[in-house]
């Protein structure tokens, strides 16, 4: 097993005991819900008669059904006023912190999470959504968890879990122009598989990664989930201090963040830390990565040609045919030129403010072609402020694209955002599953929010390398 790594150090700093059933009982530092997973949760607690053990390690936000057109009360959908209302009741029973939308705080959970500060290194911090190891970006270790975890960790501020192995995801050199952090992610779960890292904790390195912002390093730990992984981390740095020495923990108690920091330090892996695998990747080769498929794994380079069924192991090559039949394609051809009929940049994975402004430079001046619905999303009300404010929102909407209110919206189609009928969506969200934007004969080609942009325009899946940016600083 590993030893010295990140993983291994904060496991051990948070282990509370050895279960029975042989787990780990792990203390929670930070609880995330939101209004989908939760409400049973806070049910099961009142059948007991119990209360929250920890409401001040516990933060809650509205994401998944929140309306991003119309968000005044009541919602439309009887079913999305339902959960917030009874959200609304739990925390306020319990005296949980709440980012709702009348605070201007509101957002997607794995968004406010950083950008208020309440992640940081050295967590353990639990969710009820998969994308949870978002916040891994940080050096924390972060879980998704089920409905029952999430009761158990309300009510005792602890969860019971395995250890993983850890795999080390070395990305070597640099990322060429249109390179992002989503295409090394889709490269890697395209080069290892959608359960290569079943059993896994990954740990991303390399200069690559390190090279990246905190909102790249967010990208690539939130789909470790899509490879298999149980959770992915990057390992603390300067970039991330300097990120959190922004936030609202700490903007105002520069004690405190000084008071913090030599244990943040303390949780990097070690120099000689032992891994159970490494695996490495050359970031000079990569390109633009689109998926032509119906799952994150299933993903080519924008000039590579898609897979014949035929060519791949046994055991993809059912699942490639239907993926093939579905999205339509044809097995040598590229991905470019693929048609596509909505444009959608926004989900956990790619609507923070730098994944905004980098979009914006490549749509200044230009028009969303006239066979494409095209929406923005930002992903909390404070990129959607921010972003307002330096005119990134007029950029777009001389564009042509609509402009959203915070929310999840059309990355999984739990609100009035979704796909009809056979429609072709280009997406910077992180899953293509058939039926996940809302309509089971839609069709979903995840890309980096340049591409996204670049699609848009042109009305089908396009080269973002071919086309010039321009400066809106």
């Amino acid at each position: 097993m590993s030893e010295g790594t990140l993983y291994d150090k904060v496991w051990d700093e948070h282990a509370v005991t050895t279960l029975p059933t042989g787990q780990t009982q792990l203390f929670v530092g930070l609880h995330l819900i939101h209004e989908v997973t939760s409400p049973q949760a806070f049910g099961m607690l009142r059948e007991r008669d119990m209360e929250v053990a920890f409401p001040d390690r516990t933060h809650a936000t509205v994401d998944h059904i929140v309306p991003t057109a119309d968000q005044s009360r009541p919602y439309a959908d009887d079913a999305a006023e339902e959960m917030m209302s009874e959200l609304e009741e739990n925390v306020r029973a319990a005296g949980i912190d709440f980012s709702d939308p009348t605070t201007g705080d509101q957002g997607i959970v794995h968004v406010i999470g950083p950008e208020q500060g309440l992640t940081q290194p050295g967590m353990t911090i639990v969710c009820g959504d998969s994308h949870t190891s978002t916040h891994g970006a940080f050096g924390a270790l972060a879980f998704g968890i089920g409905t029952s975890q999430i009761r158990d960790v309300l009510a005792t501020g602890c969860i019971a879990m395995e250890k993983q192995k850890v795999r080390k995801i070395e990305v070597t050199g640099e990322l060429g122009d249109g390179v992002e952090a989503k295409d090394v992610i889709l490269e890697i779960i395209r080069r290892l598989g959608t359960d290569g890292g079943v059993g896994y904790v990954y740990e991303y390195a390399g200069e690559a990664i390190e090279s990246l912002g905190m909102e790249g390093r967010m990208s690539i730990c939130n789909m470790s989930i899509e490879g298999g992984a149980r959770a992915g981390y990057v390992n603390p740095d300067e970039t991330t201090y300097e990120w959190l020495a922004e936030t609202d923990a700490f903007r105002d108690d520069p004690e405190k963040f000084e008071r913090l920091k030599p244990y943040w330090e303390s949780v990097r892996s070690d120099e000689d830390a032992e891994y159970d695998d490494v695996v490495t990747i050359d970031g000079n080769e990569l390109e633009p990565v689109v998926t032509w498929g119906t799952t994150p794994g299933q993903g080519v380079g924008i000039t590579q040609p898609i897979p014949a069924p035929e060519d791949l192991p046994e055991d993809k090559r059912d699942t490639a045919r239907r993926a093939q039949e579905h999205m339509r394609v044809t097995p040598g051809e590229t991905m470019q030129g693929y048609p596509i009929d909505v444009a959608f940049l926004g989900s956990c994975t790619n609507a923070r403010l730098a994944d905004l402004r980098r979009a914006a430079r490549l749509v200044k001046g230009r028009k969303v072609h006239e066979d494409v619905r095209a929406m923005v999303v930002p992903g909390s009300q404070r990129v959607q402020r921010a972003a307002e404010e330096e005119g990134l929102k007029d950029i777009f909407e001389e564009a042509g694209f609509e402009w959203r209110n915070a929310g999840c919206s059309m990355c999984l189609g739990m609100n009035e955002d979704q796909l009809q009928g056979d429609e072709a969506c280009a997406s910077s969200s992180n899953r293509n599953f058939v039926g996940r934007q809302g309509s089971k004969d839609g069709r979903t080609v995840l890309m980096n929010p340049r591409m996204v942009v670049a699609a848009a325009i042109n009305g089908e899946v396009t080269d973002v390398r071919e086309m010039k940016e321009v400066n809106v600083a």
